[in-house]
């Protein structure tokens, strides 16, 4: 490689370097805006520039058996069911949110245990995503801490298991 290449080539992943950060801006300190680029699955996403973030106050099953299944299992719920809700909740994120600019608005707590981000996520139309998954049955509603909107999703919540919504619908 000729010399002029390595210098470009240095220059160009130091631009990227420094520009990666600015990808994710900060609204104030209680929220950050960014762009989905991939969907874990239904309740984990990793928006440019600030990493992994969990959606708050949500459970979404997972694509493998888990010790989350008995909490499923306990009311009602197969685990075929649960495989099915998984993938069904992964693309129902991909397209309200892949490649789109979201909000992250924090609660109590910015991160969890794991250092990943804990926000609601808030689509560029100002819906929100979590709100939404329970909403459609493809999440329940995370019990074991208290957020701000932990009514609101409990009552959606009961609303998707009254219309037999996602996963609620056996």
């Amino acid at each position: 490689m000729t010399r002029r290449r390595t210098l470009l080539l240095l220059f160009f992943l130091l631009l990227f370097l420094f520009l990666a950060p600015l990808a994710c801006t900060a609204a104030d300190d209680r929220s950050v805006e960014g762009v989905v680029t991939r969907v874990y699955d239904g309740d984990t996403v990793e928006l440019a520039g600030a990493g992994r973030v969990r959606l708050l106050g949500i459970d979404a099953p997972e694509f493998e058996p888990s010790d989350r299944d008995d909490f499923y299992v306990r009311r009602g719920i197969s685990e075929p069911t649960l495989r099915r809700i998984a993938f069904e909740a992964r693309g129902y994120v991909v397209a309200l949110a892949q490649g789109k600019t979201v909000r992250l608005v924090f609660d109590a707590e910015k991160r969890d245990r794991f250092g990943r981000y804990l926000a609601y996520v808030i689509l560029p139309d100002g819906r929100d995503l979590n709100l939404l998954l329970v909403e459609q049955g493809y999440a329940a509603v995370y019990r074991r801490f208290d957020f701000e909107r932990k009514e609101q999703y409990l009552a959606a919540e009961r609303e998707a298991r009254r219309q037999k919504r996602g996963m609620w619908g056996e």
